[in-house]
């Protein structure tokens, strides 16, 4: 039998994180999966970041993990949503090939020395004395370890449905799913629900008539997700943009019955906003037209991603819709979308670490706790991996706060609030969005990062860096003053205000439309654009964010504010029913995530105080007393 601190289960986006995660900082780990050749495989869309989720990536790169640096290795298209805003809400988003993606993850993987691998699908797990112990397989091997991570995807008793007659056991095509798992779930004390998704058909591109289509070329400044490595990018390919019609309308709508969603085959709860085109058009009558995105899979192939059409009709009526579409009138189809259902296991069984409070040692990361979508994912595995060595090395737990990450939003929404619908990150769910913006996720994460070890020399040595060229670039700025010709050159041709006398930069720079980087190089200094746009958003937005800093400090007060593990909230009579009740399942640590639980009022909130510091009080007379 092998010993291991940690075993990860799955390797998708949510386990390779947190496989790497947990090597990095020194724990001996195993990502045990059911094909080690899909090791990173896009399992839908050929895309990382995008609104909300870009900022994932980049949280995720300044903790050390590897999804940005995958993505920069096979990124063949490149964008940055937004950018007609200020920099405060760019996202960037690129399009990836495929096995360019699932290669670099590999290759990321293999160097952490902490890390091996084995191929196998997970028959049971072993509990003892209430903790994770054993991972045993199919084929009888048995895997110990201090903290097992799951990040299962859709592979729990997943359900493939292409119309209402055929439904394939599996986690994605053509793989099977793993049926034993989730029973051993149940056992341990463990409440499962089910959910679905989709994915669109897939086309050839050599079929399509792409001069009636919009091209969609990337951007072409440099970027880089990855604060840490600079990696050379493969080249660009264009995405193409064409519309749903009243024809294809109409054959929905007579098909709909034949529909695996519609026609009686899954009841399980789909993702808002990932809808198919058939909840499109039934939910959305007056709409008149849908977008549909074509996507290049990769650079050696001409398949196609048709985004904005998944759905689980039959596939001679997939067929039949993808040839109702302007440029689509001869496309011949390569692969059928199709609607999955799978097992997840509500987030609320889990504490802000991802631990079950269930089982000790046993850590969920990714769709098994009711998300949806790759950054999503990764963001929890990286999490995840981290608590999970700590468990097994009996170090400090980590938990990323409101404030601090997205992902530390994602994850306490995940915990408190819990899901009803597969749960996807938009910007409307972060109060603290100015904070958290994709150009300074590593200043916010480096001291996280430093304190748990997650960076190898070299990237520390590049994070510091470009942590000192910022603060460098700012600093400049201040000392520096344009000269009314060097400042009106800039100031205007855009009919802004020009000036009479010298002024500082980092004045002129709080006007809308003047960016830092112009004007430190009107001044005659060379600038680092990267380092300028933080410049710029710290300048423009001063007031904001102090005025965010503010609130997350009274925010801090309340997540300092510690909840004794031992309290009966049953007891507790000056709240509410629906609050006791909420607070004994969910065990909040801090009064701060009491305050975010759904049912808790600020009554019930104030009473929750005077509770704590009376029973606080009385346990210490009590010491003094003896």
């Amino acid at each position: 039998m092998q010993q291991h601190d940690v075993i990860v289960i799955g390797g998708g986006h949510a386990g390779t994180e947190a496989a790497a995660a947990a090597a990095r900082v020194g724990a001996r780990t195993l990502l045990l999966t059911q094909q080690l050749d899909t090791i990173g495989q896009m399992s839908c869309n050929p895309a990382i970041g995008g609104i909300a989720k870009g900022t994932v990536v980049r949280e995720i790169d300044a903790l050390g993990g590897i999804m940005a640096r995958a993505t920069d290795l096979s990124r063949i298209q490149f964008r940055m949503l937004n950018r007609s805003k200020g920099p405060a809400v760019w996202s960037p988003r690129a399009q990836c090939d495929r096995t360019l993606y699932r290669s670099a993850v590999r290759r990321l993987l293999e160097r952490h020395d902490c890390l091996t691998f084995a191929q196998g699908t997970v028959a049971s797990l072993e509990v003892r004395g209430g903790r994770a112990e054993r991972v045993c397989t199919e084929d009888g091997r048995v895997f110990a370890a201090r903290a097992v991570v799951i990040t299962a995807g859709t592979f729990l008793r997943g359900r493939i449905h292409i119309g209402v007659e055929t439904a394939i056991p599996a986690g994605r095509a053509g793989e099977p799913p793993c049926g034993d798992l989730p029973q051993t779930l149940q056992t341990h004390g463990l409440t499962l629900f089910r959910f679905k998704t989709g994915t669109p058909p897939r086309i050839d591109g050599r079929t399509v008539n792409f001069t009636v289509l919009g091209r969609q070329d990337g951007d072409a400044d440099p970027y880089w997700f990855s604060f840490l490595e600079r990696a050379p990018h493969p080249a660009q390919l264009p995405c193409w943009l064409t519309y749903t019609n009243d024809q294809l309308r109409d054959l929905v709508r007579s098909r709909l019955s034949e529909s695996a969603m519609y026609g009686g085959a899954i009841g399980s709860r789909g993702p808002r906003y990932c809808p198919s085109i058939e909840d499109k058009i039934l939910r959305f009558p007056d709409v008149a037209r849908h977008q549909v995105f074509l996507e290049p899979e990769g650079l050696e192939t001409t398949e196609l991603y048709v985004n904005g059409l998944s759905t689980s009709l039959p596939p001679g009526i997939q067929l039949e819709m993808l040839r109702s579409v302007l440029g689509l009138e001869r496309v011949e189809m390569t692969r059928p979308g199709y609607a999955i259902e799978y097992d997840y296991i509500p987030p609320t069984q889990l504490t802000a670490t991802l631990e079950t409070r269930a089982v000790r040692g046993l850590f969920l990361a990714g769709q098994i706790n009711g998300t949806t979508g790759y950054e999503e994912a990764a963001g929890q595995g990286i999490v995840a991996g981290i608590n999970a060595a700590a468990h097994a090395l009996g170090r400090e737990p980590t938990v990323l706060g409101r404030d601090e990450a997205v992902i530390g939003t994602l994850i306490d929404d995940l915990v408190t609030r819990g899901v009803d619908e597969p749960y996807r990150l938009f910007t409307s769910r972060l109060e603290y969005r100015l904070l958290l913006r994709q150009e300074n996720a590593l200043r916010r994460l480096a001291p996280v990062a430093r304190r748990l070890g997650l960076w190898t020399e070299s990237q520390r040595v590049a994070a510091e860096r470009r942590l000192e060229l910022e603060d460098h670039v700012l600093e400049l700025a201040h000392r520096t003053r344009l000269t009314p010709e060097q400042a009106n050159a800039i100031l205007a041709p855009p009919g802004g205000r020009v000036v009479s006398h010298p002024v500082r930069a980092t004045e002129l720079a709080k006007r809308p439309g003047i960016t830092l980087e112009q004007l430190m190089r009107a001044a005659g200094m060379e600038c680092d654009r990267d380092a300028c746009t933080w410049g710029d958003v710290e300048l423009k937005y001063a007031g904001y964010l102090d005025r965010e800093r503010s609130a997350a400090a009274r925010l801090a007060d309340q997540n300092d504010f510690l909840l004794p593990d031992s309290i009966d909230y049953t007891s507790l009579t000056a709240l509410s029913f629906e609050a006791r009740e909420k607070l004994h399942s969910l065990r909040p640590r801090t009064l701060g995530q009491a305050a975010r639980i759904p049912g808790v009022s600020p009554s019930d909130l104030q009473n929750l105080l005077r509770e704590v510091v009376r029973l606080r009080v009385s346990r210490e007379t009590g010491l003094l007393q003896s």
